[in-house]
């Protein structure tokens, strides 16, 4: 299909709901040498992945934000990670800069656990930051280190949303599952946390703590696609807790780097059969209440599309 037929589908798709747009809270940028290897890791099948990955849309960073706002893509975010410390300061002044020149970004920031995170995540929350991105598999880190205590305060202070990969897929790491964020709610249990993924395949222990921590939500990252439910396939029994926490459950996609057309997510929402009102929740409005989006950001985006 070609890219004007596939951005017409998706504006058709979300048109038919009656929305001015979609949020996508699960997107990827980040400086072009740090994508560079995470798109040579999918290409090699790594070993957490261990398939075939192909990257749907390996453009320019240029085009792959109009590509966004050609699907009707009114607000979205810069998810990106550091792996090691030392990392997540200057990724943070990327983003800063990411933001500042791409109408209809949110402003992202991320974090790691070494001495001077707080600093460093107090400069990102004065800088505007809206949105941070945790990412414990890859860091390989226990999200209760002790060296992120300030920080987890500062965030829940502010009200600060994280999105927060943490399940264990597509394999699992050293402090991934839900044991380490239930611990890390119970200390803070106002932190507003996004669980990547759906929290993937641990869907049912996550939506746990959804129900019993509001300051829980999750986004539908790959969940549901036909790739995704091949390795990891939602409960069927679980789907009415899934619709009954439908104001707290948000659009993610991983775009770019997503081995299927954008639409196919909104499709596998869509064959749940849920319902009208919970897509557009999930697709639209969950996240304008949660990120207080005006009625100024959709209008700026949708000028520049």
């Amino acid at each position: 299909m070609s890219e004007p037929a596939e951005a017409a589908g998706v504006r058709a798709w979300t048109d038919g709901l009656g929305l001015p747009g979609l949020v996508d809270v699960h997107t990827h940028f980040m400086p072009q040498n740090v994508l560079d290897k995470v798109w040579a890791y999918f290409d090699s099948a790594g070993p957490l992945t261990g398939r075939p990955w192909p990257i749907t849309y390996r453009a320019e960073e240029e085009r792959r934000v109009e590509l966004l706002r050609e699907f009707g893509v009114i607000a979205f975010t810069s998810m990106l990670y550091p792996h090691k410390p030392g990392m997540a300061g200057w990724l943070n002044e990327w983003a800063a800069g990411f933001a500042a020149r791409t109408p209809g970004c949110l402003h992202t920031a991320t974090l790691f656990p070494e001495p001077g995170a707080a600093g460093y995540v107090r400069r990102a929350l004065d800088d505007g930051a809206r949105v941070f991105k945790v990412h414990v598999q890859v860091g390989g880190f226990d999200p209760n280190d002790e060296l992120l205590d300030a920080v987890w305060g500062l965030l829940a202070d502010s009200g600060t949303p994280v999105v927060i990969h943490c399940g264990s897929g597509p394999a699992p790491g050293a402090h991934t599952g839900p044991g380490p964020v239930a611990a890390l709610l119970a200390r803070h249990p106002r932190l507003r946390l996004i669980v990547a993924h759906m929290g993937m395949p641990e869907y049912a222990e996550f939506l746990d703590l959804a129900e019993r921590y509001e300051g829980v939500h999750l986004d539908t990252t790959m969940a549901f696609t036909d790739f995704a439910e091949e390795l990891a396939p939602f409960p069927a029994g679980e789907l009415k807790r899934l619709e009954a926490l439908g104001d707290r459950i948000l659009l993610g996609t991983d775009f770019p780097n997503i081995p299927y057309p954008y639409g196919h997510q909104l499709h596998a929402l869509e064959r749940l059969g849920l319902g009208g009102d919970w897509l557009r929740a999930v697709c639209h409005d969950n996240a304008v209440r949660l990120f207080a989006l005006s009625q100024g950001i959709h209008r700026e985006a949708k000028e520049t599309s």
